[in-house]
């Protein structure tokens, strides 16, 4: 007990030092001309500030510190962007100077060392797997030869949903959609679905909705000098058994191509329409490729996880591309059902265009303007990416002010779609603003990052290169929900809550659990 308490006065001895010493130091030093900052506490900085959830805190910083504020997280300084013009001013004017992401422990464990293509270095390789990653899996050519891939899962989807409607239960939506995203990827980068049993969706999910949480969660030993070898969260147990069961169905997936791979080169059998695992093996056997990515570049950019014998898929695509789409849909929903008037619009405007005959597909999405403002209005309200995270590789000048190299940003996306000087009611859900002045045609207010007061998917090089494939699962999804189900909820008033989560992707803080009532009588054929 006596040596406890010698180590207890010890340590206090030696934080009361090194502030003494922090105290001293800076007065002595030449402060930069640093942006608006809030009183911080000694060794935490403002992380004290970020609770409980960073992107309204961060918000509510702004609104008394101004559009751009200086903050410490522990030891590492940080700068706040909450106004379009600051947006731009750093992910359009001064980009280059911030192209790269911080490395963060979870993120650089989970990916072997950043190799993946979300968070590795501004530099060649990005480019490189950037380029295959656009080519291969996301170009419009691809998206075309995949979009039976879709149309199946989705169908599968509407299937369940029937099922549960005829036997009057209730659904948790978000799960549900969860599980029909994780199949459309896991089939346009291994060839298979993700899983057809309930206990094997479960599982993904959770292992999704576990990494999401583990790289979106704020680590001490990230930003408090004195606690990088320190795990005070808890947080090194957890990783080590994600990317055990990643690493481990990884190898067993990879070596099942190659073997599959060596068959068809022995017998000569033709060449199928090839997955993305296929395409990063031939570039890695490719001598004359001008880039080979290694083993752990493949298993990064395509990150399994799940514990059953036999895998079939989860993707690092997952947590950016599934999780992502399968809650804009779901928080579309909510706000559909909250607001009855604008669900009967949409409903409408379905039917009119569609018909009640036939199941409204992609291709029907151009002549549906209406459902796309309603995307557009929750991706506003409710963005997946509520924050954009860059570092600065150099010093720079941003609005008179020193910005120092190796200084984190934060662009709250989620605050810009409140910002009440560009936004009519930026509280209201009110899809109408999306509209054309003309009545029918689509607002030109894009969502693809030039428009620096809405910014779902990012901007600039670094931008989310899935857009287009994200809008097309959203949108379709949404349509055919609205199109073949009424959606009730528990509750005297038939509402729901609309209360934000933790973690990366903004999720529902509670799932949304919907009885759905089939409207269409007959039902169109699957």
């Amino acid at each position: 007990m006596a040596d406890f308490q010698e180590y207890v006065i010890l340590l206090l001895i030696w934080l009361v030092s090194m502030i003494v010493i922090r105290v001293i130091l800076n007065k002595i030093r030449p402060t930069a001309h640093l942006p608006p900052s809030p009183p911080a506490l000694p060794i935490i900085g403002h992380l004290h500030l970020l609770a409980p959830i960073p992107h309204q805190a961060l918000h509510k910083l702004s609104t008394k510190y101004g559009p751009l504020i200086h903050i410490f997280l522990g030891s590492v300084p940080c700068v706040v962007a909450s106004s379009p013009e600051m947006a731009k001013e750093f992910l359009k004017t001064r980009e280059t100077s911030f192209c790269d992401r911080p490395k963060m422990f979870a993120v650089d464990y989970l990916t072997y060392g950043s190799a993946d293509f979300s968070f590795a270095p501004y530099g060649p390789y990005w480019k490189f797997m950037k380029k295959i990653c656009v080519s291969e899996l996301l170009g419009g050519r691809i998206l075309d030869q995949f979009l039976p891939v879709r149309h199946e899962e989705i169908r599968r989807f509407l299937h369940l949903m029937l099922k549960k409607a005829n036997a009057g239960e209730s659904v948790d939506v978000g799960r549900q959609l969860i599980r029909a995203t994780n199949n459309i990827i896991s089939r346009m980068t291994m060839s298979q679905r993700c899983s057809d049993s309930e206990s094997e969706a479960d599982e993904v999910r959770k292992l999704v909705q576990e990494t999401a949480e583990l790289t979106g969660k704020f680590n001490l030993s990230d930003f408090i000098w004195f606690c990088k070898n320190l795990d005070l969260q808890g947080f090194n147990r957890r990783l080590k058994e994600v990317r055990g069961k990643s690493d481990k169905m990884m190898e067993r997936i990879i070596e099942e191509h190659q073997e599959a791979r060596k068959i068809k080169k022995e017998t000569g059998a033709g060449d199928s329409m090839k997955d993305l695992l296929d395409i990063l093996l031939d570039i890695s056997e490719d001598a004359s490729s001008e880039m080979k990515p290694t083993r752990e570049n493949i298993k990064a950019f395509i990150l399994v996880g799940k514990s059953k014998p036999n895998p079939r898929c989860f993707t690092r695509i997952f947590v950016a591309g599934t999780d992502t789409s399968a809650i804009t849909t779901e928080w579309a929903l909510a706000e559909l059902i909250n607001h009855p008037d604008i669900m009967k619009k949409a409903r409408e405007e379905i039917d009119s265009g569609i018909g009640k005959s036939r199941l409204v597909e992609e291709s029907d999405i151009p002549k549906l303007p209406y459902l796309q403002a309603i995307v557009k209005e929750t991706l506003r309200l409710h963005p997946t990416g509520p924050l954009i995270v860059r570092e600065s590789t150099e010093n720079c000048s941003i609005n008179g002010y020193e910005i120092p190299a190796r200084t984190l940003l934060f662009v709250n996306v989620w605050a810009l779609g409140r910002d009440p000087n560009h936004w009519e009611n930026p509280l209201e859900f009110w899809p109408e603003r999306f509209m054309s002045e003309e009545g029918n045609g689509k607002s030109q207010l894009d969502v693809r990052g030039q428009h620096f007061h809405l910014l779902p998917f990012g901007s600039g090089r670094r931008g989310c290169p899935g857009t287009s494939l994200a809008l097309q699962v959203v949108q379709t999804s949404l349509a055919a929900m609205i199109q073949c189900f009424e959606w009730k909820v528990n509750g005297e008033d038939g509402t729901v809550d609309m209360d934000e989560g933790p973690g990366l992707t903004l999720p529902r803080a509670n799932p949304l659990i919907c009885v759905p009532v089939a409207r269409l009588n007959p039902f169109p054929s699957f």
